[in-house]
Order: structure tokens, then sequence, then C-alpha cells
């Protein structure tokens, strides 16, 4: 991976060349960020505070134009799954466009927009959150896929979900247990809850993720499975717990939004 500037914007943000894709670096005294413009998407978020990241990142990510990314949040837009092609929408292989950045003592605000479909807004200190605004005329569906950084998924609990979800492998609603621990493959769409926490017991932190203006949360981890763009054992090391709207489709500037702390 190549890695060297392109166009320095401020003090606290700089462009830098990540193999083919253009990467905004943050540096703030309150937080350190890493956005690729493929996306919008945020692949790195670590508050002054933390002694590690709190998103994951693939390893073995090769920052190619129109593939996309293994980690961070990506945006899921205007549609979720395999409805159509590509997967998961065009939003997170499209570029977007840096139209706003402010700072203050605590935060740094960034504001991306993809044309005159999408916007989203980004404010990044010690919490983090994402506020995603539909501005196309057609209903959409969104889910800012969160990847989140673990010590261990054996060591892992997930609070504040409800004790059924509809399961993806199977297609059927089942009862599951709350707090949900992760031993297999999953992949599991629950009616949103307005706040989650991720017990990362290894790395001795929890992880508080609220969904505002959600529907559906998504929590997902591959396990065994063979998935692209994830080396053998990546998912001993992530879990994703993504806040979504897929049955209540977005309607014309209606937002939707994650506010991730420590």
């Amino acid at each position: 991976m190549s890695d060297f500037s392109i166009k320095s914007i401020s003090p606290e943000l700089n462009i830098v060349k990540y193999n083919e894709l253009a990467i905004l670096e943050v540096n703030h005294p309150k937080a350190k960020a890493k956005i690729a413009l493929q996306g919008a998407q945020l692949l790195s978020w670590q508050p002054y505070n933390a002694t590690q990241d709190v998103l994951w990142l693939s390893d073995i990510e090769p920052f190619k134009i129109g593939t996309a990314i293994r980690g961070g949040v990506p945006i899921c837009y205007p549609w979720f799954g395999n409805v159509k092609t590509p997967a998961h929408g065009t939003a997170r292989i499209s570029e977007w466009s840096l139209v706003e950045h402010s700072y203050s003592e605590d935060y740094i605000r960034l504001v991306f927009a993809l044309e005159n479909d999408a916007k989203i807004e980004m404010m990044l200190g010690e919490s983090c959150t994402l506020n995603f605004t539909h501005l196309g005329a057609d209903p959409a569906q969104l889910a800012l896929h969160t990847y989140f950084n673990i010590g261990d998924i054996n060591k892992l609990e997930v609070e504040g979900l409800p004790t059924s979800c509809f399961d993806k492998l199977t297609n059927q609603q089942v009862d599951v247990p709350s707090p949900r621990i992760i031993q297999e493959n999953v992949d599991c769409i629950y009616a949103a809850q307005a706040v989650n926490f991720i017990q990362d017991f290894a790395n001795q932190r929890t992880i508080k993720v609220e969904h505002i203006n959600a529907t559906e949360t998504v929590l997902w981890n591959p396990w065994h499975k063979p998935t692209g763009g994830m080396s053998e054992n990546a998912y001993q090391k992530m879990v994703c717990v993504e806040t979504a709207r897929l049955n209540t489709l977005l309607q014309q500037n209606d937002t939707m939004s994650v506010k991730i702390s420590l």
C-alpha cells in the first residue's frame, strides 16, 4: 500500500493516496480518523483517550477503485443486500465530495455529498456521529454497516438487542438470547432499539452504539465462512452492528444517524 500526500486542506486535514484511493486523514486533539472519498467511508476513528481504533479495517484491503472497502462504516445505499447489482448499492463504490468542513475544540465536522442524491455529516471527536440525509426523490434503503474492532469474538457480548430476529441464513424469524454472544456465522436483522452496548471484554472496553431514526439493527459476523476481502481469521477481531432502514424506506430529506462512544 502506497501512502503519499496529494493535497493539504488544513493542518488538521490532509488527503493521501492509499494505492488507488484518496483518503482524508484527520488529526484533531480529540481524535484521529480516516475517510475514503470513495463511498465517503469512515475507515478509522480513534478518540484521544482510546488505546486502539474503535473501527475494524481488513488487513488485506487493496484500496482499489470500484472495489468496495471491507471495514470501517460502508454506506449501503440506495439498497441493501443482493436485491440489485452491485450488492449493497452504488454509494459505497462512488466518489463523494467533501463540501463542508469546520473545527471546534471538541470535534471536527465534515460533510460529504453524493451529487444530488445524499449527504453525510461526520462529527469526529471524543464521540463519533454520522448523520445521513437522503436527498433523492425515490424512496431508498440505507444501512451504516459499521465494523467494530474487538479483541476476541469469543469474549464479546452485544447488549440491548431483542430476543427475536430474522435470521438471514435460514430466512425465518427465530428466538435468540439477549445479550447475544457469537459462536458461529451470524447474520440477523433485529427491530432497532435506541442503544446497543458492545462488551469487548478482551480489550476491557464498552462501545456504546446509538441508533437514531433507524428501524432495524443488523448483527453480522461471518465466522469461518470464506468472505471476500477478509483474511481467514479476521472474523475473530470484528463484529458488525449496523444501523439500518430496510423495511421503512427513507423518503426525500429523511435522515438516519449513528452515534458511537466509549
